[in-house]
C-alpha cells in the first residue's frame, strides 16, 4: 500500500510503498476513502523539517532538554546514534479521515465490515490507503453524511473542544482570532450555539467566508473594523470569550484579546501561537486563560486510547470519541457546513506535489482532501483483508542445532523496528560479515519501511506467519512491546528457527510455562534472551581481573532508572508489565553471571508512593546480591553503578564506562576508561550470530535463562507476601 511519509532530517516528502497494517484486537483496520490535510498543524511540521539542525533545535527545545538528558545518561555517541536514527527515519502525516472498515479485530462488535467510519490520531489516521484504528479513536458516519465531509471529524472535534472549554452561553459574543480551518469550523460551531461571532484574519477571502457561513462580523485584526464590531455587539463591554486559533510566533492575538475581552473574559488557546501575555492588562480584567487539549478527553492518555477503555459518561461527559460522534452529527443535519471549506480535492497520488504546492505558497487553501483510488464506491469495500494467523506447528521435532549450508549467510527476521532495535541491534548486524537481513515484519507499515530502508532488509512486512514458514530464514529476533514476548517466541520456536528475544522472556510464570512447552513439543531449544550486559568488555576484563572467589560474595547493583515520560508505553502495567518485570532481567543476570550461579531466593521491599524496589537475591554458596532499582535518584547521576565484594577484593564498575579492580592490600590492580558505554549488545550478538552458524550451544544456556526469568517474576511474588520467596516454589 501507498503512504504519505517526510525525513524529517532531509525535509523530503515522499508517497512511500510500506506494508500492509495488521489488524490487532481492539480495532479495526480502514481503508481510506478522504484524508484532510490540516494546513495549519501539518504544514508546520513540513517546514520545520526544512529547518537547518539549529533551527530544529530553536522550534523544538522541549526534544533539546531530552537529548541533553540522554546525554548525561547514555553518552554522547548512543545519543547521537539515537537522534540521527529517529530524525533520519520516515515519519507519517495525517490525522483525520474517513473510510470502510476492511476487518474487525478481536473485542469489536460495535461495526462491522463494509461500515462506514471517521478516524482520528496522528499515528492511527494517516495519510495511508489503509490504516488500523483502535476502538476510541473511530466513530460510525450517519447514513446521510457523504465520506467527504466526515473526513473533516478529528478538526471539527478540535475546534468543538475548543468551544466546550470557552463554556458559551446563548446570547454572548466571542471573537475568533484566526480563520483557518479550525478558526472557520469553531466560528460556525459558536453560532450553531446562539453566539454572536466576530472573526479576526488579515486574509480578506478567509473573512468573506466566515462571514457568508454566519459570523457577524470580521476583519483584518490590525483594522479598526474588528474593535468596531466588537464594540457595536457588546455595548462597549467587550465580547465573553476569544477563541485563539492561529499560529505564528506573532504576539498579536494574545494582545488583542486582552484589549477587546470583557471583564472577567474567557481567553480560549486552541492554535499553537505564541503566549507571551502581557500582564497587567491580564490582571486588570482578571481573564481566564484557558487551554484546549486536541480532540478532548481522552488524548494522550494510552489507557484511552491504545486500551479502549472509556471514560463513564457521568464523570466525563465528552470525549474524544464523544466529541467525534457529535460533530459528525452537526455536520449530518446540517448545523455545520465543511463543504465551503474545500479549497482542493486532489487525487492521492498527487500528495507529494499538493505539499509541495501548499509549502510553497502556489495553493492557498483552507482545507484540502486526498480521494483515494478505492474510495467508497457502490460495490462496497474491497475484498483485500490480510490476515494475521497462528503458524502450523511442524510436524515432527527438529534437532536444536539445525544444519546449515556452507559459506550461506545467517538470515534473520525481525519481528518489531522500534527504537532498541534500531538503535542499539541493527546497526551492529547491518555491518557484520556473513549476516543477511532478510525480513522485517511490524503491525505498522511505516516503522518495516523505514527498516527496510535504513537497515537493508530484503523484504519489509506484516505477516508474521509468512516469516515464520519461510524456510531460508535461519533466526528470529522477536523486538516487540513487553506483553506479546512469550507469545512470539514459542510461535517462533514451533516453527524450527532459532529465536532472540529482547528481554523480558515472560511476564507471568504461565507465559515462561508456554515458552518451555514449546520447547519440549518442537525439541528446539535454540533460544537467547537480550540479557547483553554480561558480555560488555569491561565487565568482562574486570571479571578476569578479580579472580575466582573463595568464599561468599556481596554485590551492590544500584540502578538509578529515572522516570519515564508521561504516556510511555512502559507504564501500561496492567497489559506491558511493572517496569522491573521489564527490565530487571538485565540486572539479576548480571549479578549470577558475576557470582556463578542462580539464585535460590529473592527478597523485596518497595516504598510507598513510587516505583523503587529492593531486591535481595540469595545464592547456594551464600552469596547475596542487592539490586537497589529507584526512579526517584538525581537525573544527572550514572544509571548503573556495581559493587562486587569477596575475599578482601573489591569489583568497581560505573556506568560501563569505567571498571576498577582493587585487591586484599588496598593496591589499584586495574582500572580502564572508555570514552562510550558499552553494555555488550555487539558481543552478545556476535555470540549469537556465531552459534546460528556454526549450530554451537546458544550464548546462556537455556537453564540460567530460566532462572534468571523466575527471579524476576519472584519479585512480585515476594512484595505481596512480604516473605523471601524461593525459586524452587515460584516455579
Amino acid at each position: 500500500m501507498k503512504q504519505v511519509v517526510q525525513n524529517y532530517r532531509s525535509g523530503e516528502l515522499a508517497l512511500l510503498d510500506v506494508p500492509v497494517p495488521g489488524c490487532k484486537p481492539g480495532g479495526v483496520l480502514v481503508r481510506t476513502a478522504y484524508s484532510l490535510i490540516s494546513t495549519g498543524t501539518e504544514l508546520m511540521k513540513v517546514s520545520e523539517a526544512g529547518m537547518s539542525m539549529l533551527g530544529k533545535a530553536r522550534s523544538r527545545p522541549d526534544q533539546v532538554a531530552k537529548v541533553v538528558q540522554s546525554v548525561a545518561t547514555n553518552g554522547v555517541p548512543a545519543t547521537y546514534r539515537k537522534v540521527m536514527g529517529k530524525l533520519d527515519s520516515y515519519t507519517p502525516l495525517g490525522y483525520s479521515l474517513c473510510g470502510v472498515v476492511e476487518q474487525v479485530g478481536d473485542g469489536i462488535d460495535d461495526v462491522k465490515a463494509g461500515d462506514l467510519v471517521a478516524c482520528a490520531g496522528n499515528e492511527h489516521a494517516l495519510h495511508a490507503e489503509l490504516n488500523w484504528v483502535p476502538k476510541n479513536l473511530y466513530a460510525p458516519v450517519p447514513d446521510s453524511l457523504a465520506p467527504r465531509h466526515a473526513a473533516f471529524g478529528t478538526v471539527g472535534s478540535i475546534a468543538l473542544q475548543g468551544v466546550r472549554q470557552g463554556e458559551s452561553r446563548l446570547g454572548e459574543v466571542a471573537l475568533v482570532v484566526g480563520l483557518g480551518l479550525i478558526g472557520q469550523l469553531v466560528a460556525q460551531l459558536l453560532t450553531a450555539s446562539g453566539v454572536r461571532v466576530v472573526g479576526a484574519d488579515p486574509d480578506p477571502a478567509r473573512c468573506e467566508l466566515a462571514e457568508r457561513l454566519g459570523a457577524a462580523a470580521c476583519g483584518d485584526p490590525a483594522s479598526p473594523a474588528v474593535e468596531s464590531a466588537v464594540a457595536e455587539l457588546t455595548d462597549g463591554h467587550g465580547v465573553d470569550q476569544v477563541y485563539l486559533a492561529a499560529g505564528g510566533g506573532s504576539n498579536q492575538p494574545v494582545e488583542l484579546a486582552a484589549r477587546l475581552c470583557r471583564d472577567r473574559g474567557r481567553v480560549v488557546d486552541i492554535g499553537k501561537c505564541r503566549l507571551d501575555l502581557p500582564w497587567n492588562a491580564y490582571y486588570e480584567k482578571e481573564l481566564d486563560v484557558r487551554f484546549s487539549r486536541s480532540y478532548g478527553p481522552g488524548r494522550y492518555d494510552p489507557a484511552y486510547e491504545i486500551e479502549g477503555r472509556d471514560y463513564p459518561i457521568g464523570y466525563v461527559r465528552w470525549t474524544e470519541r464523544r466529541n467525534l460522534a457529535c460533530f459528525l452529527d452537526l455536520v449530518a443535519r446540517g448545523r455545520v457546513d465543511v463543504e465551503p471549506l474545500i479549497t482542493r480535492t486532489a487525487d492521492f497520488d498527487d500528495a507529494v506535489e499538493t505539499y509541495r504546492r501548499l509549502k510553497d505558497g502556489g495553493l492557498k487553501a483552507v482545507a484540502v482532501l486526498f480521494r483515494y483510488p478505492e474510495q467508497v464506491a457502490e460495490d462496497g469495500p474491497s475484498a483485500h483483508a490480510p490476515v494475521m494467523s497462528v503458524p502450523a506447528v511442524p510436524g515432527g521435532a527438529r534437532s536444536s542445532a539445525p544444519v546449515r549450508a556452507a559459506r550461506t549467510p545467517v538470515r534473520l527476521a525481525f519481528v518489531g523496528a522500534g527504537n532498541y532495535a534500531t538503535s542499539m541491534l541493527l546497526p551492529h548486524l547491518a555491518q557484520r560479515d556473513g549476516v543477511e537481513l532478510s525480513t522485517v515484519v511490524t503491525t505498522t507499515a511505516l516503522s518495516a519501511a523505514n527498516a527496510q530502508r535504513k537497515f537493508g532488509f530484503r523484504e519489509a512486512t506484516t505477516d508474521l506467519d509468512a516469516v515464520l514458514g519461510d524456510a531460508s530464514v535461519d533466526a528470529v529476533f522477536v523486538v516487540t512491546r513487553h506483553s506479546s514476548h512469550a507469545e512470539l517466541t514459542r510461535k517462533a520456536l514451533l516453527a524450527g528457527k532459532a529465536v532472540f528475544v529482547e528481554k523480558p522472556l515472560a511476564l507471568t510464570q504461565e507465559e515462561l510455562a508456554g515458552v518451555l512447552d514449546a520447547v519440549e513439543e518442537s525439541g528446539n531449544d535454540r533460544l537467547q534472551v537480550g540479557f547483553n550486559r554480561r558480555f560488555a568488555p569491561l565487565l568482562q576484563e574486570a571479571g578476569k581481573r578479580f579472580g575466582t572467589r573463595n568464599g561468599p560474595a556481596s554485590l551492590r547493583y544500584l540502578v538509578n532508572a529515572g522516570r519515564l515520560d508521561h504516556g510511555s508505553w512502559y507504564l501500561q502495567q496492567g497489559t506491558e508489565g511493572s517496569r522491573f518485570a521489564g527490565e530487571g532481567g538485565h540486572f539479576v543476570d548480571t549479578a549470577s553471571w558475576l557470582l556463578g550461579a542462580d539464585p535460590v531466593s529473592v527478597y523485596a521491599l518497595a516504598p510507598s508512593g513510587n516505583e523503587d524496589l529492593q531486591v535481595v537475591l540469595g545464592y547456594p554458596d551464600g552469596s547475596t546480591a542487592t539490586i537497589s532499582y529507584v526512579t526517584t535518584g538525581a537525573a544527572g547521576f550514572p544509571k548503573e553503578t556495581l559493587d562486587l565484594v569477596a575475599d578482601g577484593k573489591v569489583l568497581r564498575l560505573d556506568d560501563f564506562v569505567r571498571s576498577s579492580v582493587y585487591d586484599g592490600r588496598k593496591r589499584w590492580v586495574s582500572s580502564r576508561l572508555l570514552k562510550a558505554r558499552d553494555k555488550g549488545q555487539s558481543a552478545e550478538l556476535a555470540a549469537f550470530v556465531r552459534a546460528v552458524r556454526t549450530g554451537g550451544p546458544m550464548p546462556v544456556p537455556l537453564r540460567s535463562l530460566v532462572a534468571t526469568t523466575t527471579a524476576t517474576l519472584a519479585v512480585r511474588a515476594a512484595l505481596a507476601g512480604g516473605a523471601p520467596v524461593t525459586l524452587a516454589e515460584a516455579r
